[in-house]
Parts: structure tokens; sequence; C-alpha cells
């Protein structure tokens, strides 16, 4: 993987929070920011490229795109930077009955370079709840984070224990209904991972996305 440099985007600012006195790296150092990160994912849905997502900033910059490979296009997704440097890739486990993801450094699928997994926290859920491990976490007896909420509700909340660690609302103007896109507001907290909030709510819309099977 192509080290990142100095010359790609960094996000704007949003508004001020109180940054976390232990900042949550997972995906990198480098995309911890001081400030609460506001970024803006477009979907675009009814194509060929289903599920591929831009994440810009609030000033349109982009920081992150996420690609299904061909071919594997439900079980398969791989975020990128800015540059086209691919930094996890998402992939589901097969056979499992909560649905689990599992995202890795890069684009390996080696046990080594795990990074985390997702799975959905219950198998009967009328509202969506995901328990989020650290590839540490090898008991999974408590989850690291959870995921509370859907792409297809009002938005979702992303927690560290009982704190909240970043959150997601949908946006609706003229340009969604007319081109058949769908705009989610993100916003990670300061000192948090906004790369790693990223890859979660790309696995949150996945999982989402195969709800009408059986669990």
């Amino acid at each position: 993987m192509a080290a990142m440099g100095g010359n790609l985007p960094v996000p704007a600012p949003a508004n001020a929070y109180t940054p976390l006195s232990n900042p949550i790296v997972v995906i990198g150092e480098q995309f911890l920011a001081p400030y609460p990160v506001d970024l803006k994912i477009q979907q675009k849905v009814f194509t060929l490229a289903e599920n591929n997502f831009d994440i810009t900033d609030v000033n349109g910059n982009l920081i992150f795109k996420v690609k299904g490979k061909f071919f594997s296009i439900r079980d398969l997704r791989v975020l990128l930077d800015a540059a086209g440097n691919p930094l996890v890739s998402l992939k589901q486990k097969i056979l499992t009955v909560h649905r689990r993801w599992q995202v890795f450094r890069g684009e390996s699928n080696s046990s080594n370079d795990l990074l985390f997994s997702v799975k959905k926290s219950s198998l009967l859920q009328f509202k969506t709840t995901l328990d989020v491990f650290l590839a540490s976490n090898t008991s999974e007896s408590q989850p690291d984070f959870r995921i509370k909420g859907s792409w297809h509700e009002s938005g979702c909340t992303i927690y560290a224990g009982e704190n909240i660690i970043a959150q997601m609302r949908r946006k609706h103007s003229v340009q969604t209904m007319v081109f058949d896109t769908d705009n989610y507001g993100v916003t990670a907290y300061p000192n948090v991972d906004y790369a790693f909030i990223v890859a979660l709510v790309v696995v949150l819309d996945e999982i989402n996305a195969d709800r009408s099977g059986e669990d």
C-alpha cells in the first residue's frame, strides 16, 4: 500500500466538540483530527456500479472512494484514499447467520491483517444494532463499538461504550431525487479515526441492503 503523503486533502473542520482524551485509531493515525470532521457520502443507486461511494468534505474535496470489485459486487468493497491507494478491504464472511463482515488492511484477506469485524447484535431486529469487534478482542464477550440505526432510518449513531464517537444523518435534496442518489452526512468526533467511521458506515449499508433474506 502506498504511503499517505502530504499532498492528500485533509477534511475541513466542523463545529467545535471536546476531543476524546484517548484517541481512537483503527485504520491510521493520519485520519485523526483535533476537531470534528464532517463528511458527505454520496451513493449512486440502480447502476452497474451499485454501492460505490464518493466521500467528500464540506467543501466538496474528495477524501475517500469506495469501490466494489467486479464479479464480487455484493460481498467485497475497498476503501481508497483520494489518490486511489487501498486502505482497507471489507469482506462478507460466508455462511454466517449474523451477517458478519470482516475488514482487512489494504487488499489483504490474511488473518494477520484483520483490523475489525462487524455483525448484527441479534438475529431478529426491528431497528438495526451492530456490534463491532477489534481483531484483538478474540473473546468477543463485549463489543468494542456499537452502531445503532440504519441508512433507511433517519441515520445512525456510533458508540464506544456509552460515548458517542460519530453520527450519520440522511440529507434530502432535489438532486438526490432526480439523479437516483442517496446523500448522507457523517460527523466523526474529535480524535476519532474518520476512515474507520466511513468503513463502519459502508458495512452498515451492506448489512441493511440484504435484510430481505432470512437471518
